[in-house]
């Protein structure tokens, strides 16, 4: 008997260990992105004439069973592909920075009322749920916790929600994290984020030449930005102010969340994706980076669509 005790016991060891080491495989099949300082971060966005296209994860990215804003979908995409995550920060009634796009909790979790409402320890008793309105187990998480966990793995792109510049940045440095960016919608709001933080970085809203030249005039590096074009393509007409932000170093971002990623079919938008990589976007903003994995995002590789396209075209 002590001897089957003994098996069975030596098993379950067993067991543990092959699943402890199972899930130490499954982290480092994680691909990540350059991030552990600002020097890293800087190099991952500085535009160079060859460079590929980066993916970023709209709301963190999403798929069936994934949530928005959630850092298990963050882990899911990170095991298909490198991405950085655009991500929504709220605050609770007791002052927690958490996760949620919409200033309610009812569109994306089983809960009704408004993030302000509720107490993080309160949160927790509703579950996220997914684009296509499945229950997941996931939780809304504190934006401590995913700082925490993106570290050597991703940067985050915080858009500008309810929380208050001074809350989140003074958050952020506590945590000393070097793998952030913030969300911009005017060079005055990228120059109070400078007075908070000297070494804040942007995610900035230049839709023309005029908002170029308001944001020359802060005197903010221009290493410190990527700059979203405010645009679902990339547009022939916009060429003077890709090529002024491209002669600073600085990618172009499009976002597709509001317009192929509302194709309901997958291949639809795939063909749609493979449109947009054709015109050059130096950073593409997405629902869905996993659906990125099998397209083109090297030159070399968007070089060769583009002489595709022009071939069909000269078909018809």
């Amino acid at each position: 008997m002590k001897r089957i005790i003994g098996i069975i016991a030596w098993t379950a060891t067993a067991v543990l260990l092959l699943t402890a080491r199972g899930a130490s495989a499954q982290k480092k099949r994680l691909h990540t992105v350059p991030c552990r300082n600002y020097a890293q971060v800087e190099a991952y966005f500085r535009y160079t004439p060859g460079c590929g296209t980066i993916v970023s994860g709209h709301r963190g990215g999403m798929a069936p069973g994934y949530p928005e804003n959630c850092i298990e979908t963050f882990e899911n995409t990170l095991s298909h592909m490198p991405s950085f995550f655009e991500i929504d920060p709220q605050m609770t009634r007791d002052s927690v920075i958490v996760l949620m796009h919409d200033p309610t909790i009812d569109r994306t979790t089983t809960g009704k009322g408004k993030v302000s409402d509720y107490t993080y320890e309160e949160l927790q008793r509703f579950n996220l749920v997914d684009r296509q309105g499945t229950v997941t187990p996931y939780k809304i998480p504190r934006v401590s916790d995913v700082i925490r966990w993106s570290r050597g793995k991703t940067i985050l792109n915080f858009d500008k929600k309810e929380v208050p510049r001074d809350v989140l940045i003074r958050l952020v440095n506590e945590l000393k994290a070097k793998n952030v960016i913030y969300t911009v919608h005017s060079a005055d709001d990228a120059r109070t984020c400078y007075g908070l933080d000297p070494d804040a970085h942007f995610s900035a809203w230049i839709g023309d030449m005029r908002q170029f030249r308001e944001y020359e005039a802060t005197g903010i590096p221009w290493s410190r930005f990527i700059a979203y074009v405010v645009s679902g393509t990339m547009k022939p007409e916009q060429r003077e102010l890709y090529d002024a932000l491209h002669a600073k170093g600085v990618r172009c971002m499009i976002s597709v969340a509001p317009t192929v990623d509302r194709l309901p079919e997958a291949e639809k938008r795939k063909e749609g994706y493979r449109t947009e990589i054709a015109k050059n976007p130096d950073i593409i903003e997405t629902d869905y980076p996993s659906e990125f994995v099998e397209l083109p995002r090297s030159r070399r590789e968007i070089h060769a669509l583009q002489d595709c396209a022009l071939r069909s075209r000269s078909r018809k």
